[in-house]
């Protein structure tokens, strides 16, 4: 097996390079059981506490609490993209400091993009298990199916899944330009940017001076979009497109941050941080 990816060529050794890190973390995920807190647990408290918090709201009657409690299961579902997004990728990296394996893997083959597809793909799963048991929750107790929202909630899940990768970038970048003092905003940082983006409300609802800040994330217009879709308007392209112009922007920013803290971790010597 060791020659096989040399035979069919560099692109085929680096796809070879991709799944043995996906496969990598996945032997680390089943030898380590309650990793699978944030893939599980995590969702399915948030949907009993916003479900909850929905159907308590739509008790007191009218069409506004019912409206209240559609944003609520809807923001919890897509929200959880993000942070099934966000998590996989930057804890994945931390999961290299924490073994302190870090040095061993930049000495092999293995260049930074594949390390990142790989983590990525792995990723994909637990988002796959974590979104799912968002949804079958909300749909076995308080009989909200996703699919009802239609098929524009797909092209939506997909910004927010580019968004979460991008916010992973940046992390990574600073834990490794700064340590591992920064390894608590690979959870913290979510929690700036889930009230700013009107996950489970319009941005008009913030306060005035932190609206014009909410606009400029991506995240906020993919939550309009989706709220919208929820209460049966037809695609609010714009909203839409302004989620699309803005997770571009921001998964390019993201890969370049990440590119200019490599070079600084290498030139600087900060290996030694994790050897």
């Amino acid at each position: 097996m060791p020659g096989r990816p040399a035979t069919f060529g560099p692109l085929a050794a680096g796809v070879w390079r991709v799944l043995a890190i996906a496969q990598r973390h996945a032997y680390v995920l089943r030898r380590s059981p309650h990793r699978l807190f944030d893939v599980v647990v995590w969702p399915a408290v948030d949907v009993v506490l916003f479900g909850s918090i929905g159907i308590f709201a739509a008790s007191r009657s009218g069409t506004g609490a019912q409206q209240v409690a559609l944003y609520l299961l809807v923001g919890v579902v897509l929200w959880h993209v993000v942070y099934q997004a966000q998590i996989a990728l930057a804890t994945g990296f931390l999961e290299e400091t924490w073994s302190r394996s870090l040095l061993s893997l930049m000495v092999t083959p293995l260049r930074e993009w594949e390390y990142v597809l790989g983590v990525a793909l792995f990723g994909l799963v637990k988002l796959v298990f974590g979104v799912g048991a968002v949804a079958l929750i909300a749909w076995l107790a308080y009989a909200f199916k996703v699919t009802s929202v239609g098929f524009g909630l797909i092209p939506i899940a997909a910004l927010l899944l580019a968004v979460g990768w991008a916010i992973a970038l940046f992390v990574i970048g600073l834990v490794l330009r700064f340590g591992s003092g920064a390894e608590a905003l690979a959870w913290g940082i979510l929690f700036v940017v889930m009230p700013l983006s009107g996950t489970f409300y319009p941005v008009s609802a913030l306060p005035g001076v932190l609206r014009p800040v909410a606009q400029l994330l991506p995240t906020t217009h993919a939550f309009a979009a989706g709220r919208a879709l929820a209460s049966g308007q037809p695609v609010p392209w714009g909203e839409f497109g302004m989620a699309l112009g803005g997770t571009t922007a921001m998964l390019a920013a993201g890969i370049a941050f990440l590119v200019w803290m490599l070079r600084i971790f290498r030139a600087r010597g900060f290996i030694t941080r994790y050897s």
